[in-house]
C-alpha cells in the first residue's frame, strides 16, 4: 500500500471526495491498514467506543444488535467504500451495535483525532455524516427499534398498514440518461443521495444508478467518466404503485434481489423506496434474513440463518398480517434459501451437463408455507441428445439432488416420507419423460394417477431454466382440455375429503389415541379448499398455483366461485390463520408444530367461525357432487 493508493481510493468515495488535495494528503498519510478474517467481531455492542473511522477497502461487514445471547437483529450491511465507527467516535461513550465481518475484509483506519479535525474544518464532510448517516440511519433505527421493544409491538407505521406512498421519499432526483458518468456522480455528491433515476426524452424513467454502480462499474474498473451514465445504469426498473402496502414492495425486493423501488401513481413518478426504509419500518425485516442468506458460503453457515424464518412468522403475526400475506413472504424467503443451496450444489459439482429447472410443489408450490415443511421438489432437465449424454446427465443429477436433499435437512426441512423429492430417481427426469407422466396420469386416472396429479400439478419453478417448467405447464394445459373422465375422478376425491362437521353441526374429533378430542385442521380444513380451487383452475386452464390466486382468478370464470368465491377466500384465510396461531403456540411451549387442534380450547367466536367455514366447504362440495355426479364412476 502507498499513500497514493489510499488517496486515490478515498478520493472516489463519499465523503472524502469533498476534500481538497491537501486534506486528502494529510488523511492518506496517516491511514493504517488492517486485515480482518471472516466472522471477526470488530466492534462490540456496549463495548468500548471506536478509536478509528474504518473505511472498507475490500470485503464487507454487518451491523447488528443482540437483545440476548441467542438473538441477532441485523441493522445494515456495508461493503467496499462504506465506513463505520463514526457514531462511536462522536458520542465517545460506548459502541451502540456489533460490527462483524461477513467475509475476509481489509479496512483503512483513520484516527479519531484526524476525523474530528475534518469535522471541525470541512463543513461538507461534517454534514455528510451528521445529517445523512447519523440522523437518517442510526438514530432513527434505534429509536424505532426501541419503540417496538426491539422487535414487536404497536405503532402506526406497520408493514401491512402503511402504503408505499407514505414511506417513500418524494424527492426523487432525475437526470437525462445522456449525461456523463462524471456529471451524474457530481449530482449525487451535491444532493447527498445514494441513487439517481435516469429519464428518457419523454421524461419517463429509463434506469437507475446507485453509489454501488459507481464503485463497482466505474471506480474499480477504471472506466472513462465521460461515458454516458446510461452505460452503467440498471434496467429494467422495478416499480411499486403508490397505494400498495409496503409488504408488496418487500416481496418485490426479495424476489428480484433489488434495493430500490420507484414509486409511481397513475404512471407518474412520485418517489423512491429503499430496503433500508422497510427494515426501519419493521424493526427486523425479512430482507435482513434474505441478505444474510446471500452472504453464506456453505451449508454449515446457512443452517443457523434458516432458523430465523420462524421468528419472521411470529413478527408478522404480531403486526396483524393476514395468513395469505405471511405465507407469501415466507415462501419468498424459503425460495431464496433453496436457491442458495442450489447455487452451492452447482459450485460443488460443476456446471450441469444440460439445462435444468428445479421445481417445487405441495404447499411450497402454492406459496402457502408457514413453518418448515417436508421437502417436495423435482428436477426437469433438457432431453439429452444421445444415450451417452443421458447417462452423464443422470449421473450428475443423482449426486446433485442428494446434496440438495441433505443440505435442506441440515437447514431444517425434513425429507418427504413418501419420497416426492428430486433425490428419488423417478422425480428427476428429462422434459419428455415428465410429459409422458402427465399424459399417462390424465388418460389413465387410477387412484395413484389422481394422487400424483393432486401433488405434482401445483408445481412451480424456483431455479434454473424456467422455460422447461413453462413448457411443461403449457403442455399440461393443452392435454387437460375436455378430459371429463379425469376431472370427474378428481372431483370424486375432492368431495370425499369432507370437513369434520356432524349432522347436528358438532365437530367430529378423534375418539382415541394421541390426538383424542382433536381434529386435523390442515387435512380436514384447509386441504378441501385447496382441492376445490385446484380442480376448477385446472379445468379452466389457469396458470396460478396459489389457492388465493386461483380463487380470485376464478371469480368471473366459474359459476360456483362467482357465487361463493369471496366467502371461500375468507374461509381459507381464517383456517390458515388459525393453523399458524396454533403452531406458534406450540413452538412457544417448546413443542413441535402440528395441525391438530382441540375445538374445546377455542373461543366461542372461533368455534362459531370454524363451523361456518366447514359448512361453506360442505356446501361447495355438494355443488361439485351435483355438477360431476354422472362422471363419478367407481374407480
Amino acid at each position: 500500500m502507498t499513500v497514493k493508493d489510499v488517496k486515490e481510493f478515498l478520493g472516489n468515495i463519499q465523503p472524502f471526495l469533498e476534500l481538497d488535495d491537501d486534506a486528502l494528503d494529510n488523511i492518506a498519510g496517516g491511514v493504517i491498514v488492517e486485515f480482518y478474517p471472516k466472522n471477526t467481531l470488530i466492534l462490540q455492542q456496549d463495548g468500548p467506543p471506536s478509536d478509528f473511522l474504518r473505511v472498507i477497502k475490500k470485503g464487507g461487514v454487518k451491523i447488528f444488535i443482540s437483545p440476548d445471547i441467542n438473538e441477532e437483529i441485523v441493522l445494515d450491511y456495508r461493503t467496499e467504500g462504506d465506513s463505520f465507527g463514526m457514531l462511536s467516535i462522536i458520542r465517545g461513550d460506548k459502541s451502540r451495535a456489533n460490527v462483524a465481518t461477513v467475509e475476509d475484509t481489509i479496512c483503512y483506519l483513520i484516527s479519531k483525532e484526524a476525523v474530528k479535525r475534518l469535522l471541525d474544518s470541512h463543513a461538507a464532510f461534517s454534514e455528510y455524516f451528521l445529517k445523512s448517516f447519523l440522523n437518517k440511519y442510526i438514530d432513527r433505527t434505534f429509536s424505532e427499534m426501541h419503540n417496538k421493544s426491539l422487535l414487536y409491538g404497536g405503532g402506526d407505521k406497520l408493514l401491512f398498514t402503511t402504503t408505499v406512498e407514505e414511506l417513500s421519499s418524494g424527492n426523487v432526483v432525475t437526470v437525462p440518461q445522456e449525461v456523463s458518468i462524471k456529471d451524474s456522480a457530481e449530482v449525487m455528491s451535491k444532493r447527498k443521495i445514494s441513487s439517481l433515476v435516469l429519464v428518457d426524452q419523454d421524461n419517463l424513467p429509463a434506469g437507475i444508478v446507485t453509489d454501488r454502480d459507481l464503485r463497482d462499474k466505474v471506480v474499480s474498473k477504471g472506466r472513462n467518466t465521460a461515458d454516458p451514465v446510461s452505460s452503467i445504469m440498471s434496467v429494467p426498473l422495478m416499480k411499486a404503485e403508490a397505494k400498495e402496502y409496503c409488504f408488496e414492495a418487500l416481496l418485490k425486493m426479495i424476489r428480484y434481489n433489488i434495493h430500490h423501488l420507484l414509486v409511481v401513481d397513475g404512471g407518474k413518478l412520485k418517489g423512491i423506496i429503499t430496503n433500508h426504509d422497510l427494515m426501519m419500518l419493521q424493526g427486523a425485516s425479512p430482507i435482513s434474513v434474505v441478505r444474510d442468506i446471500e452472504t453464506r458460503q456453505s451449508v454449515e453457515e446457512l443452517a443457523p440463518v434458516s432458523r430465523k424464518v420462524n421468528r419472521i412468522v411470529n413478527l408478522l403475526l404480531k403486526e396483524g398480517a393476514k395468513a395469505g400475506n405471511i405465507t407469501r413472504i415466507i415462501s419468498e424467503v424459503n425460495d431464496r434459501l433453496l436457491r442458495r443451496v442450489l447455487e452451492m450444489a452447482e459450485r460443488k459439482l460443476g456446471r450441469p451437463p444440460v439445462n435444468y429447472c428445479f421445481i417445487v410443489f405441495g404447499s411450497e408450490g402454492r406459496k402457502e408455507q408457514t413453518f418448515k415443511t417436508d421437502q417436495d421438489n423435482a428436477i426437469i432437465y433438457e432431453d439429452p441428445k444421445s444415450a451417452a449424454d443421458g447417462k452423464k446427465a443422470a449421473e450428475y443429477f443423482r449426486g446433485f439432488s442428494a446434496f440438495v436433499r441433505d443440505s435442506l435437512v441440515a437447514c431444517g426441512f425434513p425429507v418427504c416420507p413418501a419420497g416426492y423429492m428430486a433425490s428419488t430417481p423417478q422425480w428427476r427426469q428429462p422434459l419428455t419423460v415428465w410429459k409422458d407422466y402427465f399424459l399417462k396420469w390424465i388418460n389413465t386416472p387410477t387412484p395413484d394417477s389422481i394422487l400424483f396429479s393432486l401433488i405434482f400439478f401445483d408445481f412451480r419453478p424456483v431455479h434454473g431454466d424456467t422455460g422447461l417448467a413453462e413448457g411443461l405447464r403449457s403442455y399440461l394445459k393443452r392435454i387437460l382440455k375436455n378430459q371429463n373422465v379425469f376431472f370427474a375422478r378428481m372431483a370424486a376425491v375432492v368431495v370425499n375429503n369432507r370437513p369434520p362437521l356432524g349432522f347436528f353441526k358438532s365437530f367430529i374429533v378423534e375418539k382415541s389415541g394421541e390426538h383424542k378430542d382433536e381434529l386435523n385442521l390442515k387435512f380436514r380444513g384447509a386441504s378441501p379448499v385447496v382441492d376445490i380451487a385446484r380442480l376448477f383452475a385446472l379445468e379452466l386452464g389457469l396458470a396460478e398455483t396459489s389457492t388465493f390466486e386461483r380463487l380470485r382468478a376464478l371469480r368471473d370464470k366459474h359459476p360456483i366461485i362467482t357465487e361463493l368465491g369471496e366467502e371461500m377466500e375468507q374461509t381459507f384465510e381464517f383456517i390458515s390463520l388459525l393453523r399458524i396461531h396454533h403452531q406458534i403456540k406450540r413452538i412457544e411451549q417448546s413443542l413441535e408444530p402440528d395441525n391438530f387442534i382441540n375445538p374445546g380450547n377455542l373461543s366461542n367466536l372461533e368455534r362459531k367461525s370454524l363451523k361456518e367455514s366447514f359448512q361453506l366447504v360442505l356446501r361447495v362440495q355438494d355443488a361439485i357432487l351435483e355438477l360431476y355426479r354422472p362422471g363419478m364412476v367407481t374407480q
